[in-house]
């Protein structure tokens, strides 16, 4: 799926780890090449190689790390930088193993806690569809129709996969959206923007750990509405997150316009195959 060249051996030798003795690709999703490496003292790193880019690839997914570290568990960006043209970030190992979910909905309200003035993020994001505009905007609704949804749909029509019907139903949506926020404040917290279930594990200690982030601050009802999209979140989980924010009769109503938008991503990158689970939602509007 990638046609990405993998870098060879010669190019580890120039990262900033001393004396690796070995290296292996892993999984990492399916936008980066990875990679451990095992140095002489034992010491295992995570490598994320981003092939034909320059280092400041990287730097979302460092800043979104660093915010979101400073209240609960991710890896830790450790170096970054460019070698041939392909930007890298070397990130501490982890072993995954097993824990409680409950806990990762405690660690998920605590960074929801984290609250700022306005809405966005310190940088953009470039994708591989779009780059999502992150401009400090202290309406969440202006934000998130002409910062998130307006950018998406204008995509996905020069793709082909947008229609009258779905413009026509898109727009009862954005209709519903406004009428709700106009008469209700949202505060920016803290989100960690893709909360799918393959972006939590848990370590070596059985803690969560928070990874691959596409940071923000915005309505936490937004990382709310991933967990949902692909399950994977339990029960506990739920119930966790509720204990410290209460859920209320009409959050499933809400969680809709926020699937539609990771829903409507997958369309772009994937095709049609997503275009059921897009129009279910809109036929909502």
């Amino acid at each position: 799926e990638h046609q990405l060249e993998s870098p060879n051996i010669a190019w580890f030798k120039h990262l900033p780890l001393k004396n690796i003795t070995s290296v292996k690709p892993v999984s990492g999703g399916d936008i980066n090449l990875a990679y451990q490496a095992t140095t002489t003292d034992g010491n295992r790193y995570f490598i994320k190689v981003q092939p034909n880019h320059s280092q400041d690839y990287f730097t979302h997914e460092i800043n979104g790390l660093k915010a979101i570290g400073k209240v609960i568990n991710t890896p830790t960006p450790l170096y970054h930088g460019e070698i041939d043209g392909n930007a890298y970030l070397i990130l501490n190992w982890l072993d995954e193993t097993w824990g409680n979910q409950a806990n990762l909905g405690l660690a998920v309200a605590k960074m929801h806690q984290q609250h700022n003035d306005e809405f966005g993020f310190m940088d953009n994001h470039q994708t591989k569809a779009l780059v999502k505009d992150n401009s400090w905007n202290s309406s969440w609704l202006d934000f998130y129709i002409n910062q998130r949804l307006e950018p998406e749909v204008q995509v996905a029509s020069q793709r082909g996969r947008w229609n009258k019907w779905r413009q026509e139903h898109y727009q009862q949506m954005v209709n519903k959206f406004t009428d709700y926020y106009q008469h209700h404040e949202v505060i920016p917290s803290l989100l960690h923007g893709d909360l799918w279930a393959g972006n939590f594990l848990f370590a070596g200690d059985h803690k969560p750990y928070l990874i691959d982030p596409d940071a923000l601050f915005g309505d936490r009802e937004f990382d709310l509405a991933m967990t949902t999209v692909f399950g994977g979140f339990d029960n506990s989980f739920y119930q966790a997150y509720s204990s410290v924010f209460p859920f209320d009769d009409h959050l499933e109503e809400r969680l809709s316009w926020y699937r539609f938008y990771y829903l409507c991503m997958h369309l772009i990158l994937f095709g049609e195959s997503y275009g059921g689970a897009v129009d279910q939602i809109l036929s909502q509007y």
